[in-house]
């Protein structure tokens, strides 16, 4: 646990697999924003650091950049794609910009100096860089090229300075578990001892001496890793846990009462607010997505904020985060947005409660490992994943109470009859998304002019990337005739045959 690698995000959307790249040889890492001060960094005590990739130009004037001070704390560094470039530059070399573009897997070659990192000969490589050094830092070599001459790797031995101008981290390069490991156990000499059993304890003692005797409020929304946060936290302190459930109307059939249920099981100290006339009111005729996003994020506020007022002595706030929400809420610079997650800022500062999530630095695959180390119900951990903002985006168009009653219908239809078939708990998602088109169709004798409802059924890790689920023919016929026989208002249903990406796994 006190062997920190240190990751600094520069925006990357890989940044989340070199983390994960680490949690699979038992190395625990930390990621932190690029604009992390060396003070608190230091704090972290890192054996090593790596710098990510990230869309930007280094020669950009605007262009993110780290404390220079990081690189005078005396642990190796390791720079990947912009990573390297933006070492070299601060390190005294030259980037150049927009000379050789290489995209793509491409092939890169060793040269004659001595490597620490790179295994000899030719090596297929991810490369995604518009910059090159084009000009070696002193003390630093060359130690790869691709076949068109542009430098892919470079080391500095005497202060432990690297960098690789392609990927290591993703499946496309060659040898890429091996580099990192050279970084992680031949140069910065980690022993690999990180375990989450170890984690649930030292976790568990660290929220005692944080929070010692102040009471902790959490907003549960019924989920895998707001539930899951809420045992670790009850474990450490208690009753001084007060959580409060709102139903914001945008649940599955029947959820609201069998989640209060698994609650009650696990010991949780819950309220229960039924808050759902005052969502679907403020939704009614609001189309955008990030529009309802908001919407909800903000009403969520105003009920949680009127439940907390009434617990005295509040003084922290948990939230469930976890590494893919902040990675996708791209609050800093550096990070695109894809899609706001209601769980990531905005509800500690309007409170005024210090921020308390001791899942941020994890991945979803390890939530549910740390729910059954911890001894929650099966029905909660291998619960699929929901959206914060439920079904408000799968529910395309305008948000009515009759059309939320359409897709909770069709959705337990789906989910059932892949349960029939032994093939719900090896899909990692599977729901239902209603869309705001019409179509002609015909039942007994009768024209239609009904809604559609999209099937959308994905295999995934952690999120950041989904392929989607080849389903049974058979199976998908069932589905498709009991939805449209049972389902009013529901004349026609397609497939969703998109990854991730190009896609998102939610529609909206």
């Amino acid at each position: 646990m006190n062997e920190n690698i240190i990751i600094i995000n520069c925006g990357s959307q890989f940044t989340q697999l070199i983390a994960r790249r680490l949690r699979e040889i038992k190395i625990h890492s930390v990621i932190l924003n690029w604009d992390i001060s060396h003070e608190t960094l230091k704090s972290y005590e890192p054996k090593g650091i790596i710098i990510s990739g990230g869309p930007d130009s280094v020669n950009n004037p605007e262009a993110i950049t780290i404390d220079e001070e990081i690189l005078k704390l005396g642990c190796p560094v390791l720079g990947i794609c912009y990573g390297m470039q933006l070492l070299a530059k601060l390190s005294g070399g030259l980037v150049t910009s927009g000379t050789s573009s290489e995209y793509g897997v491409t092939e890169i070659f060793r040269t004659n100096e001595k490597s620490s990192l790179l295994p000899d000969g030719k090596i297929k490589v991810l490369m995604s860089h518009g910059d090159n050094v084009s000009r070696l830092p002193e003390g630093f070599k060359a130690t790869s090229r691709t076949q068109s001459g542009v430098i892919s790797s470079i080391e500095n031995e005497v202060i432990k300075f690297y960098g690789l101008q392609f990927h290591p981290e993703v499946n496309d390069t060659e040898h890429g578990d091996e580099i990192i490991k050279n970084f992680v156990f031949k140069i910065c000499k980690c022993s690999g001892d990180w375990d989450l059993e170890n984690w649930v304890e030292a976790t568990i003692s660290s929220i005692r001496e944080t929070v010692k005797n102040e009471k902790v409020v959490c907003g549960l929304s019924g989920g895998v890793d707001s539930s899951v946060s809420a045992t670790l936290v009850n474990k450490a302190i208690g009753e001084n846990l007060q959580c409060v459930f709102v139903n914001h109307g945008l649940m599955r059939l029947n959820e609201p009462e069998e989640v209060m249920k698994q609650y009650e099981r696990i010991g949780l100290n819950v309220i229960y607010v039924d808050a759902s006339e005052k969502f679907l009111s403020e939704l009614a005729g609001v189309t955008d997505p990030e529009k309802k996003r908001k919407i909800i994020g903000r009403l969520f506020i105003e009920v949680f904020e009127e439940e907390a007022r009434k617990i005295d002595g509040a003084k922290w706030l948990l939230q469930g985060t976890i590494y893919p929400d902040v990675i996708e809420s791209g609050t800093k610079k550096g990070s695109a947005l894809i899609k706001s997650h209601h769980n990531v800022g905005g509800l500690p500062e309007k409170m005024n409660l210090k921020l308390l999530e001791p899942l941020r630095d994890l991945f979803k695959d390890e939530v549910r490992a740390l729910g059954k180390i911890i001894g929650m119900p099966e029905e909660i951990i291998s619960r699929q994943p929901f959206p914060g903002p439920g079904l408000a985006v799968r529910c395309l168009g305008e948000i009515t109470k009759q059309r939320l009653d359409v897709l909770r219908e069709a959705d337990a239809i789906f989910r059932e009859e892949l349960k029939r078939a032994g093939l719900y708990k090896d899909i990692w998602q599977a729901f239902c998304v209603l869309l705001p088109v019409k179509s002609v169709g015909v039942m007994g004798d009768s024209r239609t002019y009904n809604e559609a409802v999209v099937l959308r059924a994905i295999h995934s890790q952690d999120a950041m990337t989904a392929e989607w689920s080849r389903i049974d023919f058979d199976v998908l016929d069932k589905i498709s005739k009991r939805i449209c026989n049972e389902v009013k208002g529901i004349n026609r249903i397609v497939l969703d045959v998109t990854s991730k990406p190009p896609a998102t796994i939610e529609w909206e």
